[in-house]
């Protein structure tokens, strides 16, 4: 019997991940509502990755757009529960789906708590044990809402177990992967290089949009002085916050970095490629680079990608501007590069997880 789910994203690396996931649901016949909170606003963010990765066009687009976290999550849980009741009232929803640890994820996966729907958590168990990142709450809380818990790492499982968390976890690797292995005879790096005038292996490229650097003045002039002082260019598509907040304090960063509006998916990952390292405070970089086999510098005091630094091919730098520079000349991985999040398998395992876990619960609850 189909299942009905509403998979919830909205913003970039939930876009990527859902990609896969939702085309192993729609090819079984199962009905998907995706819902699009509009988190990432801005079309490069947003509708490009749909073209691209061929991801169905959104079934609900919500438009909630930028604000203050608690804002944000409001708007969203009001338009979720709005469309779970719209849902429930037409034939129901056996399940929501919510990806990684944004806004999006929490109010997707409240909203259906709420109403006693499942909620499947893919990427759950990841923890950086700050709480003053908003995305650990949003993690945190998504996690001890769900009824299905698919873990990227083992390490997630453990941290799960750790929270007394065992029932309805499921090791699954990561469905980035699965996206990055079908992408990765499809790029066209040399076009790309050519077009912004870099060179594979002399450039730097680089992303900031975590709240703890985009909205500190202090670390985020400290980390465009170290981009400044590199010692090659350094290509930074700047993320739309990053940006205004860098007009707002009148930052300008030294010759040698290229502003970029924000890539798109094969252009970035085509640059993530040919980049001599990357330097980001984002969580799904870190991990795309560590699967394309890019040295990544780490913008951060610590990260839930914990597998990456104990392989030696992430290092935390902070916002050290002294330590950043001092990295991006220094750093250089093992020759040892083991497969740490799965083997571009992980869609179908969550569908095939899917369908048993919910399948069993219709029938024992003498669903229709």
């Amino acid at each position: 019997m189909p299942m009905r789910v509403v998979s919830v994203v909205g913003a970039r690396p939930q876009f990527v991940k859902a990609a896969p996931v939702s085309r192993a649901l729609r090819s079984r016949g199962h009905e998907e509502t995706l819902v699009h909170t509009g988190q990432h606003y801005d079309y490069e963010m947003s509708a490009s990755f749909f073209e691209e990765l061929s991801i169905p066009p959104p079934d609900v687009y919500l438009g909630v757009g930028s604000g203050s976290h608690g804002y944000q999550t409001g708007e969203m849980l009001k338009k979720i529960e709005k469309v779970l009741f719209e849902k429930l009232g037409g034939g129901g929803v056996d399940c929501v789906i919510v990806y990684g640890d944004t806004n999006s994820t929490l109010a997707g996966a409240l909203a259906a708590a709420k109403l006693h729907i499942p909620v499947a958590h893919v990427e759950a168990g990841l923890r950086s044990f700050n709480r003053r990142m908003p995305e650990e709450i949003n993690r945190v809380v998504a996690d001890h809402v769900s009824s299905i818990l698919f873990c990227p790492t083992e390490k997630a499982v453990e941290n799960l177990r750790h929270e007394g968390i065992t029932e309805g976890v499921f090791l699954v690797g990561d469905p980035m992967v699965d996206v990055l292995l079908s992408f990765a005879g499809k790029l066209d790096v040399e076009s790309v290089l050519k077009k912004y005038g870099l060179r594979s292996g002399d450039f730097f490229l680089a992303t900031v949009h975590r709240a703890e650097n985009s909205d500190d003045p202090g670390r985020l002039r400290n980390i465009i002085n170290a981009f400044s002082s590199a010692p090659l260019p350094v290509v930074f598509p700047v993320h739309p916050r990053t940006k205004k907040n860098m007009e707002n304090t009148e930052m300008s960063p030294g010759d040698n970095v290229l502003l970029l509006p924000p890539l798109s998916y094969t252009e970035f990952i085509s640059l993530l490629k040919a980049a001599r390292a990357v330097l980001t405070d984002s969580g799904g970089v870190q991990k795309e680079a560590y699967v394309v086999g890019t040295p990544c510098i780490t913008l951060r005091d610590e990260t839930e990608w914990v597998e990456t630094v104990d392989a030696g091919w992430n290092v935390l730098a902070g916002a050290d501007t002294e330590r950043i520079i001092r990295l991006m000349d220094t750093f250089s991985p093992p020759e040892e590069h083991p497969p740490l999040y799965g083997d571009g398998n992980g869609a179908k395992t969550i569908v095939d997880i899917l369908e048993k876990e919910l399948g069993g619960k219709r029938n024992r609850d003498g669903l229709k």
